[in-house]
């Protein structure tokens, strides 16, 4: 962080205290050990089992914990008790939980291994290396070694997370995928992930995904395609979705490096967006990822790389044997797509 997690509040009774705010002034953190911060909890669970939420998703969860001597980040246990706790309630309304957390893989399969969804933080900058050096056998590892009980991400509304990735990729090859995506990426600039811009995580990169790749349309498709087929359930954030470009422009005038990824588009761009060839292909694709049942979480995946630039994706449905298959070439940037023995065109 640049500055102290913490700020100075007058409050009513004209008394000044020092409290927390992890993420910045205008999000104040709570005291979860506090009964009033648990009530808090059980009544926020209640009320969004009333409208028919079925999966919670526990923002920065991994910064909950406050405890002397300790960086206050995925303290143990005491985090796991909260995890616990939160559960337990959440299994009440049977509701299951997401929890989020930016850092080394490992912590996302200890999570996984408590059997909670997880988010593939990793996948990002792991697509990256593969498709700028055209090389597979770092991505087909990580699909390997991924659970399925997972959402798959490439973008969110945050930055490009470097830390996910490392001992996934070496420090030489992180250090390559940054170099690239300020070489190849459209309007990317390290700046942007600067204090100058805001940035509240110097291990993320500023940008959208498309203009990561250059803004170029094969090579975008392709890494939502590997997405698709990729362990768990594909998240699409909604400039991903309308392949967008970086937004200089609201990035300038907020001077918020992350406000290059989140554009306000209007009804009439969208209306023209979704009419470009790559933004229908996107379109085309998860209308297959999300009527085959190929992609039953229950199922089982298969990877093959007959080469060092290619790589093979087989999903099976586990009870009625449909299967899709993903053919890519990560040099060429082609694909093709197969249910059992039929040509899926997209």
């Amino acid at each position: 962080r640049f500055k102290a997690p913490f700020q100075e509040v007058e409050f009513a009774d004209g008394e000044t205290e020092l409290v927390w705010n992890t993420f910045g002034e205008e999000q104040i953190d709570l005291d979860v050990t506090a009964e009033v911060t648990k009530e808090f909890i059980r009544q926020t669970i209640k009320n969004m089992a009333a409208h028919g939420c079925s999966i919670l998703r526990l923002d920065a969860f991994a910064y909950a914990i406050k405890k002397l001597d300790t960086n206050d980040f995925f303290v143990e246990p005491e985090i796991w008790d909260l995890l616990d706790e939160v559960k337990a309630e959440a299994a009440k309304y049977d509701m299951e939980l997401l929890p989020e957390i930016h850092e080394h893989y490992s912590i996302q399969m200890k999570i996984a291994n408590h059997d909670y969804y997880i988010y593939d933080f990793a996948l990002p900058m792991v697509m990256l290396y593969s498709l700028y050096s055209g090389r597979v056998e770092r991505l087909a590892k990580w699909l390997e070694m991924s659970p399925m009980k997972q959402f798959t991400t490439l973008d969110t509304h945050d930055g490009i997370g470097v830390v996910d990735a490392r001992d996934l990729l070496t420090d030489e090859e992180l250090d390559y995928t940054s170099a690239e995506l300020y070489k190849i990426g459209a309007n990317v600039k390290k700046i942007y992930s600067s204090e100058k811009y805001n940035n509240l995580d110097i291990y993320q990169i500023n940008s959208t995904y498309y203009s990561a790749l250059g803004d170029d349309d094969k090579s975008y498709l392709l890494a939502r395609v590997i997405q698709c087929f990729a362990p768990g359930i594909p998240q699409i954030y909604y400039v991903g979705l309308l392949a967008g470009k970086n937004d200089i422009d609201l990035l300038e005038e907020t001077k918020e490096g992350r406000n290059i990824n989140r554009h306000y588009y209007t009804i009439d761009e969208i209306k023209n967006e979704v009419k470009r060839p790559v933004v229908k292909a996107l379109c085309n694709l998860l209308r297959f990822r999300n009527t085959s049942e190929a992609f039953d979480l229950e199922g089982s995946i298969e990877i093959e790389t007959p080469s060092s630039n290619e790589i093979v994706i087989i999903r099976k449905n586990k009870t009625n044997k449909i299967t899709a298959t993903l053919k890519a070439n990560l040099s060429t940037k082609t694909f093709q797509i197969s249910e059992n023995e039929r040509n899926i065109l997209i």
